[in-house]
């Protein structure tokens, strides 16, 4: 957080990149990243690279509890429709944020439209838990932070702090 990057509004992954050696090298590199620090999500602002893509990969079994797994996909200029307004909240927490968590109310049913590496459009529609992951890494691509979402201040504290204080709340 503080890197200029992360504030501003990715440019759109060319046609004329999609398929490139140059693109394939800095996926390989988000996927590095990702593993290593144990994320499920990862955006290229992330990593200091200004562009349109993204990638998610959920374990079923991961710390976020009994939630749907997403293979490793890269997703190349996404966009976003919101199909149902209704919201629910999660504690979310980002690579970009270290240390801490927030809670955000999103959307709980969205589409997102997006091109694969190849250059293939593709079309996901999805809901609940997945729906946040993917607004969630979508939002850096427009220069967006999860902290810029939280409505309540006091809804964002320190992983050690959430252990302790704010995950026991919820589960009561």
């Amino acid at each position: 957080m503080g890197h200029p990057t992360l504030r501003r509004a990715a440019r759109p992954v060319s046609p004329s990149e999609h398929g490139t050696p140059w693109l394939h090298a800095l996926v390989d590199d988000m996927i590095d990243t990702l593993h290593d620090y144990g994320g499920i999500g990862l955006a290229a602002p992330q990593v200091g690279e200004s562009l349109r893509l993204a990638l998610i990969e959920i374990q079923g079994d991961s710390r976020y509890g009994e939630i749907p797994s997403m293979p490793l996909t890269a997703f190349v200029n996404p966009t976003v429709e919101v199909v149902d307004p209704a919201r629910a909240g999660y504690w979310e927490g980002c690579l970009s944020v270290p240390g801490l968590r927030g809670y955000v109310e999103r959307p709980q049913h969205i589409r997102v439209d997006y091109t694969t590496l190849s250059g293939r459009s593709e079309r996901l529609e999805l809901r609940g838990f997945l729906a946040t992951v993917f607004q969630h890494e979508f939002d850096h691509l427009d220069g967006t932070l999860y902290i810029d979402r939280i409505e309540d201040p006091r809804l964002l504290g320190f992983d050690e702090e959430f252990e302790r204080y704010l995950a026991p709340r919820d589960a009561a």
